[in-house]
């Protein structure tokens, strides 16, 4: 891994330091070079509150007090209000690419210091005032060290901003209660994800999700606590890729409970691929969200939709998984969300791959899209 210039570091370290309110935006780069050790040291020694976009979630630990969440097209509270108080913002292992799903946008008026090792990053969508080309990890390094350096005998202590983020990330989910706890039928898919994580160990989980509304609605309540319990992607719509990506999660991490949220559409292109995890013993757990319909396009298939009911979709997918050879159950009632959780976390440990449809409605509130 190569370096970065010491100069360059130490000119942006000093920036980060007079920082009134920066904001680390740590990018996939930091999974790939698996710095987020590194990482961690350096937001304690700023005391600065770290956000992912999508690519990079769980790079940080996302139950750290100083985590704000992952901030894509859909984001928690604490995201937007730290983005546009920040004075400083320092990317690493991030690209900085605009785009409308994963990655929440930098307001104007910001100093930006990029750390990347691909030069076709600086200054591609964001005018960048301290490039610094380097890998990750050891760039992160000459970071803290640069920072320790100039701070000297005065360790900055606790500041305050954690409690900030916790008050506003408390308000935030104040404000999404209603849904996350919805006793609603057909199922608000907010309550399954809600009960979905309070009920297991994040830490003995690998999550994935699907483009579309199951992304939109996981991405931003759900908490990843350590590199990789999340594969966070869905910037295209290329439906179904989550039910490859959590087979090739399971067999890197056997020991891990494997479990991809996927919508009707979605399984509606690859759901038959269920079959490869029966046939190679592949137990993980694949959650389909079925609302009967492409909530996600309401707004964008108004036309065709009236002419052609295009975004109407039907099936019955636990009996799909039942004859592919899974284990597989349908539920229709919020009071039993969590014991279909139990019995299918149970299926997987008993070697099974597993299917759980919930029949849910058609829910499009997403928590603060970009501006």
């Amino acid at each position: 891994m190569s370096s970065a210039n010491a100069a360059d570091v130490a000119a942006a370290a000093k920036i980060l330091i007079e920082a009134k309110s920066p904001v680390i935006v740590a990018g996939q780069g930091v999974l790939y070079a698996e710095a987020s050790d590194e990482l961690v040291e350096l937001a304690e020694l700023l005391q600065a509150p770290v956000t992912t976009p999508l690519e990079g979630k769980s790079a940080f630990p996302e139950d750290h007090p100083l985590a704000l969440g992952t901030g894509a097209g859909v984001m928690p509270h604490p995201v937007h209000t730290f983005l546009h108080k920040a004075d400083v913002i320092f990317a690493v292992g991030a690209s900085l690419t605009k785009h409308s799903i994963v990655a929440a946008p930098i307001p104007a008026g910001k100093t930006i210091i990029h750390a990347t090792n691909d030069e076709r990053d600086i200054n591609k969508h964001y005018a960048t005032d301290y490039p610094i080309l380097g890998d990750a990890k050891p760039s992160l390094r000459q970071f803290i060290e640069a920072v320790k350096d100039a701070l000297g005998s005065n360790q900055r202590k606790l500041n305050g901003v954690a409690a900030e983020i916790k008050q506003n990330r408390e308000a935030w989910i104040s404000e999404w209660m209603p849904k996350l706890t919805s006793n609603e039928k057909p199922i608000n898919p907010y309550r399954v994800m809600w009960e979905f994580m309070n009920l297991f160990d994040p830490k003995d989980v690998i999550v994935t999700h699907d483009a579309g509304s199951p992304r939109n609605q996981i991405v931003p309540f759900y908490r990843a606590p350590t590199p990789r319990s999340y594969l966070g992607w869905g910037k295209s719509h290329a439906l179904g890729t989550g039910l490859g990506l959590i087979m090739g999660a399971k067999l890197a991490a056997p020991n891990k409970f494997c479990v991809n949220f996927m919508g009707d559409a979605a399984f509606g292109m690859t759901g038959l691929d269920f079959e490869t995890a029966v046939r190679n013993n592949i137990p993980t757990l694949t959650i389909v969200l079925n609302n009967n319909f492409m909530a996600a396009e309401t707004h964008s298939m108004h036309a065709s939709h009236q002419r052609y009911g295009t975004m109407n979709i039907l099936g019955n997918y636990s009996e799909i998984a039942k004859s592919l050879g899974g284990w597989s159950e349908r539920i229709e009632d919020p009071a039993q969300i969590v014991p279909a959780l139990q019995r299918a976390r149970k299926a997987t440990d008993d070697g099974k791959a597993a299917l759980l449809e919930f029949v849910t409605s058609k829910e499009i509130n997403y928590s603060r899209m970009r501006d």
